[in-house]
């Protein structure tokens, strides 16, 4: 008989009610004893002697195939109306061919894994935001054509300290034109008082 000595006790009580769930067990003689056994009812088991003590993993207990069907022959045998200390009787120091024999149980049960629907379903991943990179910025449209363009301005100096700014360069030739045609203005800004000095200079244009 293939064992597999890693059973949980959750494990091990589903096992056993399956190999109960059959019509030749007719359940518990009367309302003070258990169809099925739960966990506590396991350990009390394992307490009384009816039970193997399980190996341990660690802290965890595990069971194999023997306890398995020492638990289902205990309650095919209250079943047919032993009391625990008749079985204990019996049941002493059984090898496993007798409690197979008694307790019935399919080779099924023993041998092969759970059926996926009593698995416990994975828990989520959750995530890990300060490791993960951070998401990139998404990206900005270009700036409409001429926005971005930086214009270089240059200042033309007027008597009168009245000063113009112009977005090109200027020569000599065009410092004298501009001073020429700007003397109406400098007059009426003079005129205004909106000058700092006289809107003439010694500078004549050619």
């Amino acid at each position: 008989m293939a064992e597999r000595a890693s059973w949980t006790l959750d494990e091990l009580v589903r096992r056993v009610a399956v190999s109960l769930a059959d019509p030749a067990y007719p359940g518990a003689p009367n309302g003070r004893v258990r169809e099925l056994p739960d966990r506590r009812a396991v350990r009390w088991y394992t307490t009384a002697g009816l039970v193997d003590p399980p190996a341990k993993q660690g802290r965890t207990a595990v069971y194999c195939p023997r306890h398995l069907l020492q638990l289902v022959a205990v309650k095919r045998l209250q079943a047919q109306g032993y009391s625990l200390a008749e079985i204990q009787g019996e049941l002493a120091g059984a090898t496993d061919e007798t409690l197979r024999k008694v307790a019935a149980v399919p080779d099924a049960v023993i041998v092969e894994p759970e059926p996926a629907s009593t698995e416990l379903p994975a828990p989520p991943q959750r995530s890990r935001f300060w490791a993960a990179p951070p998401t990139p910025a998404p990206a900005t449209e270009p700036a409409a054509q001429g926005t971005d363009t930086v214009t270089k301005l240059a200042a033309v100096h007027l008597p009168g300290g009245a000063l113009l700014v112009l977005p090109g360069t200027p020569d000599e030739d065009d410092i004298d034109a501009i001073q020429t045609a700007a003397r109406p203005l400098l007059e009426l800004l003079a005129e205004r008082d909106l000058l700092s000095g006289p809107p003439l200079n010694d500078r004549s244009p050619s």
